[in-house]
């Protein structure tokens, strides 16, 4: 028997406002791009490099990041890669490789957030709240913008 793992677990900054949609069955699902930066040093010199991760988040996880996070908001994602094909508005198709985030926790202080007297609640690790179905991932499409991120 053969066993494998897809598990991915990123920390990092959002690089803009999440967006939330709705799968044709009605199921919401929110997009988001995380930045992490690596710094280093090679011979005296200061370095850094940047890599971007996108992350789609469904159902109450999806309503909850789509509220309280925004750009810049620092994150913790874990969840698995899953890649997904779709037909650009130029008829080409396209492939990305994302994060299906099953948990998500906001690291920044509650300070840090917009003033909002309420303090949500940032992780869900209930499958029924993460977990799209098979037919909201088949039947889900990149609106109008043939760029993944």
């Amino acid at each position: 028997m053969t066993s494998s793992l897809n598990r991915m677990t990123v920390i990092g900054n959002l690089g803009g406002d999440p967006e939330m949609r709705y799968t044709p069955n009605g199921r919401p699902v929110t997009s988001f791009s995380i930045a992490t930066t690596n710094r280093y040093t090679v011979e005296g010199e200061q370095r850094e490099e940047t890599q971007w991760f996108r992350v789609s988040t469904w159902n109450r996880t999806a309503e909850v990041c789509n509220q309280y996070l925004s750009k810049g908001s620092k994150v913790y994602v874990e969840g698995r890669l899953q890649g997904r094909q779709w037909e650009g508005q130029d008829g080409v198709q396209r492939f990305s490789i994302e994060i299906n985030a099953d948990r998500v926790l906001f690291l920044d202080r509650p300070s840090d957030r917009a003033s909002n007297n309420e303090e949500p609640t940032v992780e869900f690790n209930r499958p029924d709240f993460n977990q799209p179905e098979a037919s909201d991932i088949s039947e889900f499409q990149e609106p109008g913008n043939d760029l993944p991120f």
